[in-house]
């Protein structure tokens, strides 16, 4: 019994070094990469504004605003949203087709301002973008979450917190990011117990990420073992009392 208490033991220790994150971080820190940000992909979602910058134009953005007929727009105050398609582009009020894959949320504004401006249509105007559908995706052993990201940023440490946290038996070696790139699904692994994921191109999630972990082949043994231990543990008890009781029971005249 002992013995057996000893091998359950043995099999499903895990030592800190094993789990830690960031284990190589420096005392003074390490610099910030701000540069990081998600890019348009096929598929995504964008809500786009145009204001004026003067207030004195409200007559002129009116026809950047309503619905302009295509899939994915609605004529919400909110805004409208506009589904990229398979190439990349946008179907955009009065300026027709634009190509945004690629672009950074700041980029696309900035594109869809200078043709605003380019074309005569609007003097200095203010366009607001947003990703209306960023969300990511947590896979493990016990099941999934969707992860819905609301500041169209999101990292891989951010999103492990957000799904609840690895438990001690996940592998951090092995951690997936599954990533779709010029029309390939791509897998990529991450460490988190290392800072050197910082300047890995999938540290900053995209949109539509997988992310998925595996688990350590001990773990399933000592959860049999767990379970077969304890069964051992009820039956010793059992005839125990079975013993002392058939002893007492012999013992009586």
């Amino acid at each position: 019994m002992a013995l057996v208490a000893v091998v359950l033991v043995s099999t499903s220790c895990v030592t800190s070094k094993q789990v830690r994150y960031l284990q190589d971080m420096p005392k003074e820190g390490m610099p910030l990469n701000e540069a990081l940000e998600a890019t348009v992909a096929p598929f995504d979602e964008l809500r786009i504004y145009v204001l004026s910058n003067t207030g004195k134009d409200d007559e002129l953005i009116k026809p950047f605003n309503v619905m302009g007929g295509s899939l994915g727009q609605n004529t919400s105050n909110q805004g409208m949203g506009y589904l990229v398609d398979a190439n990349g582009n946008i179907q955009f009020p009065v300026l027709g087709e634009l190509h945004v894959l690629g672009l950074t949320r700041l980029q696309l504004q900035d594109t869809i301002a200078a043709h605003l401006e380019r074309n005569g249509y609007i003097k200095n105007p203010l366009v607001v973008a947003r990703f209306m559908n960023f969300k990511v995706f947590f896979l493990n052993s016990s099941g999934g979450k969707v992860i819905n990201v609301t500041n169209e940023r999101c990292t891989f440490l951010e999103a492990l917190a957000m799904s609840g946290g690895l438990d001690w038996y996940t592998r951090r070696d092995r951690i997936g990011v599954m990533r779709e790139i010029n029309g390939k699904r791509v897998v990529h692994y991450l460490d988190p117990r290392s800072t050197s994921i910082f300047d890995d191109d999938f540290f900053v999630l995209q949109q539509n990420d997988i992310i998925f972990t595996e688990e350590r082949p001990y773990k399933f043994f000592s959860t049999n073992l767990s379970t077969t231990l304890s069964l051992i543990s009820s039956a010793v008890t059992l005839y125990t009392i079975y013993k002392m009781v058939a002893s007492e029971v012999a013992q009586k005249p």
